[in-house]
């Protein structure tokens, strides 16, 4: 019994390479530095089904290529962290998988986020009011609390509460057997009473943005510093700007941590 987490995306919201821009990690040849918006896939074994249980957690403008990438032909269900457009606009392609699946699909989400969903993508939540009969997303909207665990087909899911500058957003914990891993992108400062959800992590992934201040996000510093608080395992930086290239900063790191990038995935037997 395995749990897996493929990085479907790890870049910010303009993504790598950025439209007009000829930096040195925007023009790089290494695939490493090419990041799509940030997302990741959740896969672990099941004793009720033979196939893979799998969550995807946000829908980048990417989802599309990401999934076919991936070769992924379907999903148990998705959760957001939060409704800025780097997190969302890929809501739309989970229409294919609902047509792979011939089943709806829960999306899981502080009543915030759901709010902000329904009204951005109201042809799919309303879609008896569309004009033409469209194919669009059928989705379930399912309301989850911060630090209210759920249980997702064998593994629990923690809504952890983070501070994207001002605006409060969700990362998660996930339980599973004896391992355990935390997401927690787009996150510039942690409250105190989300720390006692980061301890004894086999894996944490965190928000890295770049190397200067910025007012909603970490920098690398600031990650490094709550990475040794916290003292998980391994950890891998994600939503990564063009001012960190990866072949420059990795061999710079901490032996257990690590740039993350598109495409890799970590698995814990």
């Amino acid at each position: 019994m395995s749990i897996s987490l493929t990085f479907l995306g790890t870049g910010t919201s303009a993504g790598i390479p950025m439209i007009a821009c000829d930096c040195p990690v925007c023009t790089s040849t290494d695939p490493r530095d090419q990041r799509s918006r940030p997302s990741i896939l959740v896969s672990y074994d099941s004793d009720e089904v033979s196939h893979p249980i799998q969550y995807i957690v946000d829908t980048s403008p990417e989802l599309r290529q990401q999934c076919i990438r991936e070769n992924l032909n379907r999903i148990d269900g998705v959760l957001y962290t939060h409704a800025h457009a780097d997190h969302i606009l890929g809501l739309d392609d989970l229409r294919r998988f609902n047509a792979a699946m011939d089943a709806p699909i829960t999306v899981y989400a502080e009543s915030t986020v759901l709010e902000q969903l329904h009204r951005i993508f109201q042809y799919v939540f309303e879609s008896h009011r569309n004009i033409n009969k469209s194919f669009v997303a059928t989705l379930i909207s399912q309301p989850i609390e911060t630090y209210e665990p759920i249980e997702l087909n064998g593994a629990t899911w923690t809504p952890l509460r983070l501070m994207h500058g001002r605006l409060p957003i969700h990362g998660f914990r996930i339980d599973y057997q004896s391992h355990s891993i935390a997401y927690c992108t787009d996150v510039s400062t942690i409250p105190p009473e989300t720390y006692p959800y980061l301890n004894d992590l086999d894996i944490l992934v965190i928000d890295a943005l770049r190397y200067r201040h910025h007012p909603t996000h970490l920098t690398v510093d600031q990650a490094l510093n709550i990475i040794e608080n916290v003292k998980p395992k391994q950890a891998y930086f994600t939503h990564i700007t063009h001012d960190i290239q990866h072949a420059d900063l990795e061999p710079k790191l901490p032996d257990n941590v690590h740039l993350a990038y598109d495409g890799l995935t970590l698995t814990l037997d």
